[in-house]
C-alpha cells in the first residue's frame, strides 16, 4: 500500500497535539513578557507624569491621585481637554485606540489573524495615559493588555508563524502586561485562558504562563515587590461557617445584579452617544465634562484609584462616603466609557465592587467591612467579565490573604451564575458582538475527538476493481453503460481495490469527466490512471483527524483501511462526520430516568450488554468485465 502522505503519526495517539515547536514559541514569549513589563512600567510612569502636570502643575513621574488637587472648579476642564486630545488621536491616528482594550484584543484574535497594527502599540498607551492622567475613572490594565498584545503581535509578525502561534504571542504580551501591572501572574494566565486564547492547550498556555512569570519577576526592579493592595493583619482573617457561605453567596448575587447594571449602563450610554448629531471625535470631551463634574462631588472617583481600593479593603471607608463613591464612580465611568474614550475596566470594577461590599457590611453581623469589600470586589469583577476563577485568584494575588478563599469562591460563582442567566453577553464581548462577530465562551472537548472512525464509518461499501476498464468506469459515472439503470450511482466517488481488498485510490465523477474530455490509453484499467498518493483513514483514529484531513484535501469521502494489510473496511463521508455532533447533541438534550424507586438489579451477559459489531461488506461494482459477489471483511 502506498505510504500515507498526511504528515501525521497515526500509530501514536496522545493526549495532546503539542509538538517541540512549543519550545521556540516559549522562548519568544519569554522575550515578549520582558518587553511587556517595560511597556507597563512606561505607561505607569506616563500616567503619573500627565496626572502631575494636569492637576498639580509640576513635572514628576511619581504616580499620584487627582483627589488632592487644589485647582477648584478649574479641574472640571482637565478631563474635557483630555477627552478632546483622545478624540483627536483616534480621529487622525487610528480609531482602534477607542475602548477599553480587551474587546479590541479579542477582535484581533477572532477576525484579524492576531495581527495588530504597529501604530496601535504607540498611540494606544499615549491616549490611555492622557485619558487616565487627566482624571478619567479608568484602569491602566486594559490599555496595558492591548499595548502588550500589540507588541506581542508586532514581534510575531516579524517571523514566519501560523495564525495560532501569533495568537499565542499576542496573548503572551497581554498577560505579561497585566502581570507586571498587578504582580498577579497566575491571574494573568487565567484571564488569558478565560478571555483571549479560546482554547486550553499546552501549545498556548505554556508560553503565556512563562511570559507572565517573567513579567512579574521584572516588575520587582521596575515597580517594586509585594502585593499591590496589602491587607492589614486581621482585617480579613475571617473563617466562614455554612451560614457565612450563604451570606457570601448573597453578596455575590448582589454583585451579579451590579454587574448587569454596569453592563447595561455602559452600552446604554454608548447608544445614546450614537444618536448625537456630532462626530464621534467630540464624544470623549463630552464624557470628560461629566467626569469633571463628578470629581467636584467625589474627588476619589477620579483616576485609577489604587489608593482608594487599598483603603476600601482595609476597612478605612465607612458610611455615606461609600454611597457617594459608588454612585459617582458608576455614573462617570459608564458615561465616559460609553463615549468611546480609552481606558480599562478592572480598577473601576474593583472600586465599585469594594465600596458596595463595604456598604453591605453594615447589615452583616460578622466579619468586617474590609473582608466583605474584598469579597464583593472579586465577585463584581468575576460577574461583569464572566471570569470567576480569574477574579478569585486575582483577589488572592493582590492581597495575599488565603483566608478569604471560601468566601471568594462562593461569591464569584454566584455572581457569574446570575450574569450568565440574565445577560446574553459580558461587558467585554458585547462590543465584539456589536461589530458583527459572535463568539462562544464555552469550551468543551470536540465530540469528534472522542469518537473513533470505526464508530461512525459506513461498512457497506461499493468499490471498483483495479483491473476494471476505464471506459466502463466512465460509462458507469454517466449511467449509460455496464447494463446499469439511471440512478445506480449513489456517490461522487468510489474506492478502487485490488484482489486482496487493498485500497489503490479513489475515483470520482471529476476523474470520469476529465478522462472523457482528454481521453485515455486504449485498454487502460483504473489502476493505471490513479494518483500514486493514497489518502486513507484508520478505524482506531479519532474522527477529528479524519475531518481535518478531508478538509485540507477537499475530500468528500475517504476510505478506511486496516493498519496491518491496508484492506478496505469502510468509508467516511461528510455525513458520517456529523455522527459525532449528533451524539453530543443527544447527550445534551435526551433526558432519561435511569433509576426508579423500585430498583432491580439485572445481570446481563456481555453479549446482550454489547452486541457484536457486524463485519464490513465490500461489494465490487459490477462493470462489463467484473462480476463479483459481496465479500465480508472484518475491520479488526
Amino acid at each position: 500500500m502506498p505510504p500515507d502522505q498526511t504528515g501525521e503519526i497515526h500509530d501514536r495517539l496522545a493526549d495532546f497535539t503539542t509538538n517541540s515547536r512549543v519550545i521556540l514559541i516559549s522562548l519568544m514569549a519569554i522575550c515578549i513578557g520582558g518587553l511587556s513589563a517595560v511597556v507597563a512600567f512606561a505607561l505607569y510612569r506616563l500616567i503619573g507624569l500627565i496626572t502631575n502636570l494636569s492637576f498639580y502643575l509640576h513635572w514628576s513621574w511619581k504616580f499620584s491621585s487627582p483627589a488632592g488637587t487644589s485647582l477648584g472648579y478649574w479641574e472640571v476642564l482637565v478631563p474635557v481637554v483630555g477627552g478632546l486630545l483622545v478624540g483627536l488621536l483616534a480621529r487622525y491616528g487610528t480609531e482602534k485606540i477607542r475602548g477599553h482594550g480587551i474587546p479590541e484584543a479579542i477582535e484581533a484574535i477572532l477576525v484579524g489573524g492576531s495581527r495588530i497594527e504597529p501604530v496601535v502599540s504607540v498611540i494606544k498607551p499615549v491616549a490611555s495615559a492622557i485619558a487616565i492622567g487627566t482624571g478619567g475613572p479608568f484602569g491602566a490594565e486594559g490599555p496595558i493588555i492591548m499595548t502588550g498584545g500589540a507588541f506581542g503581535s508586532l514581534v510575531a509578525q516579524l517571523f514566519r508563524l501560523t495564525a495560532a502561534e501569533r495568537k499565542t504571542l499576542l496573548v503572551a504580551g497581554a498577560a505579561g502586561g497585566m502581570a507586571a501591572t498587578f504582580a498577579a501572574p497566575v491571574a494573568s494566565v487565567l484571564i488569558a485562558v478565560e478571555l483571549l486564547l479560546f482554547e486550553w492547550k499546552p501549545r498556548s498556555y505554556i508560553p503565556v504562563a512563562l511570559a507572565a512569570a517573567v513579567a512579574a519577576a521584572l516588575r520587582i526592579p521596575l515597580l517594586g515587590h509585594g502585593p499591590l493592595f496589602a491587607v492589614n493583619a486581621g482585617v480579613s482573617a475571617v473563617t466562614l461557617s455554612i451560614g457565612g457561605l450563604a451570606v457570601a453567596a448573597a453578596v455575590g448575587v448582589v454583585a451579579g445584579l451590579g454587574s448587569a447594571l454596569l453592563t447595561t449602563l455602559v452600552y446604554g450610554f454608548e447608544d445614546l452617544f450614537g444618536k448625537l448629531p456630532l462626530h464621534w471625535m467630540w464624544w470623549p470631551a463630552i464624557g470628560g465634562l461629566v467626569i469633571g463634574l463628578g470629581g467636584l462631588i467625589e474627588p476619589r472617583a477620579l483616576g485609577v484609584g489604587y489608593d482608594t481600593i487599598r483603603s476600601l479593603i482595609n476597612g478605612q471607608m465607612l458610611g455615606a462616603a461609600l454611597v457617594g463613591l459608588f454612585l459617582v464612580k458608576l455614573v462617570i465611568w459608564s458615561f465616559s466609557l460609553g463615549s468611546g474614550t480609552s481606558g480599562g475596566v478592572l480598577a473601576p470594577l474593583m472600586i465599585m465592587g469594594a465600596s458596595l461590599g463595604a456598604l453591605e457590611a453594615h447589615w452583616i453581623p460578622f466579619g468586617n467591612p474590609g473582608f466583605w469589600a474584598l469579597i464583593s470586589m472579586a465577585a463584581i469583577m468575576g460577574g461583569t467579565m464572566r471570569a470567576p476563577f480569574t477574579a478569585i485568584v486575582f483577589a488572592l494575588e493582590l492581597t495575599h490573604d488565603v483566608n478569604a478563599l471560601p468566601g471568594l469562591l462562593v461569591a464569584c460563582i454566584a455572581a457569574a451564575l446570575l450574569t450568565v442567566l440574565v445577560l446574553r453577553r459580558s461587558i467585554l464581548t458585547e462590543k465584539v458582538a456589536r461589530r458583527g462577530h459572535h463568539l462562544s465562551r464555552e469550551y468543551a472537548v470536540d465530540p469528534l475527538e472522542v469518537l473513533r472512525v470505526t464508530e461512525a464509518m459506513t461498512r457497506e461499501v461499493e468499490a471498483f476493481s483495479g483491473d476494471a476498464l476505464v471506459e466502463d468506469a466512465v460509462a458507469f459515472f454517466h449511467d449509460t453503460g455496464a447494463g446499469l439503470q439511471p440512478g445506480k450511482r449513489h456517490h461522487q466517488g468510489y474506492p478502487v481495490i485490488d484482489l486482496a481488498h487493498a485500497v489503490l485510490g479513489l475515483v470520482t465523477t471529476a476523474d470520469a469527466l476529465r478522462w472523457a474530455a482528454d481521453g485515455w490509453p486504449e485498454g487502460a484499467v483504473l489502476a493505471d490512471l490513479l494518483p500514486k498518493t493514497v489518502y486513507v483513514a484508520y478505524p482506531d483514529e479519532p474522527l477529528s483527524r479524519v475531518a481535518d484531513r478531508m478538509a485540507r484535501l477537499a475530500l468528500g469521502r475517504i476510505p478506511v483501511v486496516r493498519r496491518d494489510d491496508g484492506s478496505l473496511v469502510g468509508m467516511v463521508s461528510r455525513t458520517d462526520l456529523l455522527q459525532g455532533r449528533l451524539r453530543n447533541l443527544t447527550e445534551e438534550t435526551d433526558r432519561r430516568q435511569l433509576l426508579s424507586a423500585d430498583v432491580r438489579v439485572w445481570v446481563r451477559s456481555p453479549e446482550r450488554h454489547k452486541p457484536p459489531r457486524p463485519d464490513a461488506a465490500i461489494r465490487r461494482i459490477e462493470l462489463a468485465g467484473n462480476r463479483t459477489e459481496p465479500q465480508p471483511v472484518s475491520d479488526g
